[in-house]
């Protein structure tokens, strides 16, 4: 298992690398929001050698305009990974399945070099998600042992605990093996 964390604007720009392989970092939310740290958090990643990822928080509705505003502003580089973060919103909803589905199939019809997944946590994913669809792969937040998170679905993240930061692993045999994985979009 490879050894990666998550970041948005509340952690640092110059966020720990020390075994590390990969991180994903927050770029936008909405179609309005932007992490101001997005380019230090990126530079930093690529500086220390990670695979980096980027991930969107997913509201409901205006899912072309917010896959539009998404790969306006996440960095454009073979190799990296985009993800969509589904889960409920700071008002109480969530998109819905076919939302979802479509976000992700916009996101990778824009960015056609790039692997495009899904975050999301275990309760969506057993209780809300009715489709199945992660597009390139599923990346899921179980809090428990690392690597052995309560599904049956086939994983390539799993986020295991967000303490003090949120802690992850890729279900990769090396950091190479990673890299080429999102490299053969």
């Amino acid at each position: 298992m490879l050894r990666g964390i998550d970041v948005s604007a509340y952690q640092s720009s110059a966020f720990s690398t020390e075994g590390l392989s990969f991180v994903f970092i927050k770029a936008t939310e909405g179609r309005s929001y932007t992490n101001p740290k997005l380019s230090a958090q990126t530079k930093h990643a690529r500086d220390a050698g990670l695979v980096v990822g980027f991930y969107h928080f997913l509201w409901p509705g205006n899912l072309t305009a917010q896959a539009e505003y998404f790969v306006k502003h996440a960095p454009e580089k073979g190799g990296d990974i985009l993800a969509v973060d589904w889960e409920t919103t700071g008002d109480g909803t969530h998109a819905s399945n076919a939302e979802k589905d479509s976000f992700i199939r916009k996101v990778r019809q824009l960015r056609p070099n790039n692997r495009v997944v899904l975050y999301t946590n275990r309760h969506y994913w057993l209780n809300v998600d009715t489709t199945s669809y992660a597009g390139d792969g599923l990346w899921i937040a179980d809090y428990v042992t690392a690597g052995k998170p309560r599904i049956k679905a086939k994983w390539r993240f799993h986020q295991y605990t967000d303490d003090p930061v949120d802690k992850n692993v890729a279900d990769f045999a090396s950091k190479a093996a990673l890299r080429e994985w999102a490299a053969d979009a």
